[in-house]
């Protein structure tokens, strides 16, 4: 049957995650393309693309589609997309599956149709859409129909989804550009300015998944980065200290707190007093940032916690609203409905 083929997608800055009815995550892949510079021909995608990053020739060039929470390059975009349901749904196009996407919350509404065309193309009966920040929280298990203030923060690579859900709405929320982009770019800037040593993308990720902490350290670990010396132009390589990344990403992790502080300051003093006695949930890949919930609530003085499994929470929450129900269909959306300003 169609429905037994139905399936849930995160498709976000760094990663697409499918789920399947029945049958649990069956796609996680890099969200990157590579193409030809001089034909414009998709050569690879998602974890062969991936392994091109910093290290293409000339002629090839290795990119996200999808920057900062909006769609940077449309036509990849829609490359990217068809890939990776071909991969998942496999044999099972003649069945025509549904769909339920979960999109970064700066896409605009332009870009949602001709996403939702590109769904039909790629053999999908009906694509619907749905809010990150609701679906993490349906993934989670979060209850939020009732009149009561419940706050849940996405961090994505690109962008983090801010929203304080009730009466399974979002009431208030905002999309910021914080987010583990955000933290890697702060570090490369870091060891550009203080040791001469440019390093790309993907190391700084290595550097922040292993040293990085929004908290001082109780340990002060090390590890070796290779990049090239800005003075002499070859290839150098650094010992780098866990407290010299804290203090890289002290700035951008205050810059995340401000914006929760800036929703929490407009929404409804009743729930935000709800808000207060219940805590916030953080969810999405880049919130597994070493003691970023210690550091909100040193901030903020709200106990902070994460999600179990936060990077699939997303998708997750996209299997589960599949299920044909009035609450689950009541989060769904077409493409001309945005809970967000």
């Amino acid at each position: 049957m169609a429905q037994n083929h139905d399936i849930g997608i995160d498709l976000g800055t760094s990663q697409v995650l499918i789920s399947a009815r029945g049958r649990g995550i069956v796609l996680r892949e890099p969200a990157v393309v590579a193409v030809d510079r001089n034909t414009g021909k998709v050569l690879a995608v998602g974890s062969d693309a991936y392994k091109l990053i910093g290290r293409t020739p000339g002629n090839v060039q290795a990119v996200r589609p999808l920057r900062q929470g909006t769609v940077s390059d449309f036509e990849l975009t829609k490359e990217l997309i068809h890939a990776m349901i071909k991969h998942a749904v496999g044999n099972h196009w003649f069945s025509r599956p549904r769909a339920v996407l979960a999109l970064p919350t700066g896409v605009s509404d332009t870009e949602k149709r001709a996403i939702l065309s590109v769904m039909l193309d790629a053999g999908m009966r009906k694509t619907q859409l749905i809010d990150k920040p609701v679906a993490s929280a349906i993934g989670i298990g979060l209850h939020f129909t009732e009149p009561y203030g419940n706050m849940i923060i996405d961090m994505g690579a690109g962008a983090s989804d801010i929203a304080v859900l009730s009466s399974s709405e979002v009431i208030v929320g905002t999309c910021t550009q914080i987010g583990g982009d955000y933290f890697d770019d702060a570090i490369i800037r870091y060891l550009r300015k203080k040791h001469n040593l440019l390093i790309g993308d993907r190391t700084a990720e290595e550097v922040k998944i292993t040293l990085g902490s929004a908290v001082p350290p109780d340990n002060d670990l090390t590890m070796h980065v290779t990049g090239r010396n800005l003075i002499s132009g070859l290839p150098k390589t650094q010992t780098v200290s866990s407290l010299e990344i804290y203090d890289a990403l002290k700035d951008p992790v205050a810059d995340l707190i401000e914006c929760i502080q800036s929703v929490i300051e407009h929404t409804p003093p009743q729930l935000a007093s709800d808000i207060f006695d219940d805590g916030i949930i953080l969810a999405g890949g880049a919130a597994q940032l070493s003691g970023l919930p210690d550091a909100i609530y040193q901030e903020l003085h709200i106990a902070t916690g994460l999600a179990d499994d936060p990077s699939t929470t997303t998708v997750t929450g996209c299997a589960r609203a599949l299920e044909n129900t009035p609450e689950m269909r009541s989060y769904l959306q077409d493409a001309s409905r945005s809970r967000f300003l």
